[in-house]
C-alpha cells in the first residue's frame, strides 16, 4: 500500500469553500496536509447534520454513493437525499452528529480509508448517549477535478 504524495487540497481553503468552520481538534494527531484535506469530508458530514440538510448532506457523496444507515442500504446520491431529507424532517429533526476520526489511511493516491468513532445527538441531547456510540468506516475519494467526496460511509453499533 501506498501512502498519498500528490496533495488533496488545503482543509482551511476546502471547509471556507463549503461554508464549514474548520475545527481544528477534530483532526487529533491526523495532522498532515493530506489527512486534513481528506477529513474534511467529515467535517461537511457533521455541518450537514448541525444545518439537518439533506441537500449538502447528498451532495458531499460521488453520484454512485452508498449508505449504510442503521439496517437502511443506500445506494446513489438521490437516495440517499431522500432518506435524509425524510429523517431530518422527521426523526431526526434537531439531531446533529459528533465524531472523530481514530485510524487513517491512504490507499491510493485517490482514495482514503478512515474509521471513526461517535454518534447521533438527537435533539436536546447535549453528548452521545451510549446506546448511540458507533464506529464509522468512510471511503473519500478525490475525482478528477480534485472535489473530495464520499463513496461509501458504513456504521456500527458499539455495544457493552
Amino acid at each position: 500500500m501506498s501512502t498519498a504524495t500528490s496533495s488533496w487540497g488545503n482543509a482551511s481553503d476546502l471547509l471556507a469553500a463549503s461554508g464549514v468552520d474548520e475545527d481544528e481538534s477534530y483532526y487529533r494527531d491526523f495532522t498532515g496536509p493530506d489527512e486534513k484535506a481528506a477529513l474534511t469530508v467529515a467535517m461537511r458530514i457533521q455541518a450537514a447534520w448541525a444545518r439537518n440538510d439533506a441537500d449538502f448532506f447528498a451532495d458531499t457523496f460521488t453520484e454512485n454513493g452508498s449508505l449504510l444507515m442503521q439496517d437502511k442500504q443506500l445506494t446513489s446520491r438521490e437516495q440517499i437525499r431522500e432518506y435524509m431529507s425524510e429523517g431530518f424532517a422527521g426523526p431526526l429533526k434537531g439531531a446533529r452528529v459528533k465524531g472523530w476520526p481514530i485510524t487513517m489511511r491512504f490507499l491510493d493516491e485517490n482514495t482514503a480509508l478512515v474509521i471513526t468513532e461517535g454518534g447521533i445527538m438527537m435533539a436536546g441531547d447535549d453528548d452521545i448517549n451510549s446506546d448511540r456510540l458507533i464506529r464509522a468506516t468512510w471511503v473519500i475519494t478525490r475525482e478528477a477535478d480534485g472535489t473530495l467526496r464520499l463513496f461509501s460511509h458504513q456504521s456500527s453499533p458499539i455495544k457493552g
